[in-house]
């Protein structure tokens, strides 16, 4: 591991007034190499992408009761649309089915015997990458770093339009 002294400084030293910038980068740099290694892990080893396996993991928690698109969309943070494109391509693949509703307007789908055996496979892979991406934390730092960074989910939460056009 590369210690975090000769880390490259993308904002070439900037002052401390630019401290948030610089915390935003530095975050922003982690969450996309953590993504970049999840996908291309997931296509390696399970032949699927990050999108369907975040549609298998919705699905998953909300057990047999499944999920409508709207739903897994707001779950997702995606599109009603690209959610439907998933589920037709997980139908297809026999891992996800529909469900009978009292209303035909809302398609409602859930895991089926194959989506959640395949699923559970994904999931164990998937936790064990992410602990290899993290094994350079101590305990004391993880739990450091996912306290400061609830906190600052908070912030994001309570920053309001006008404070940002400030």
């Amino acid at each position: 591991m590369t210690p975090a002294a000769s880390l490259p400084d993308r904002l070439g030293g900037a002052p401390d007034g630019k401290r948030s910038l610089r915390l935003w980068l530095r975050l922003l740099t982690c969450a996309t190499r953590i993504e970049q290694t999840v996908a291309q892990r997931l296509r390696d080893e399970f032949d699927t992408t990050l999108p369907r396996f975040d549609m298998l993991s919705a699905l998953d928690r909300a057990g047999t009761a499944g999920l409508t698109m709207g739903e897994a969309a707001g779950m997702l943070m995606v599109s009603n649309g690209n959610v439907t494109g998933l589920a037709t391509r997980l139908k297809t693949d026999g891992l996800i089915e529909a469900m009978a509703g009292a209303d035909r307007r809302v398609q409602r789908v859930r895991l089926t015997p194959l989506g959640r055996t395949r699923f559970a496979a994904m999931a164990r892979a998937h936790e064990r990458w992410i602990e290899a991406l993290f094994a350079d934390l101590t305990e004391t730092e993880a739990d450091d770093l996912t306290r400061l960074l609830e906190r600052a989910k908070r912030s994001l939460h309570a920053t309001t339009h006008e404070e940002l056009n400030g």
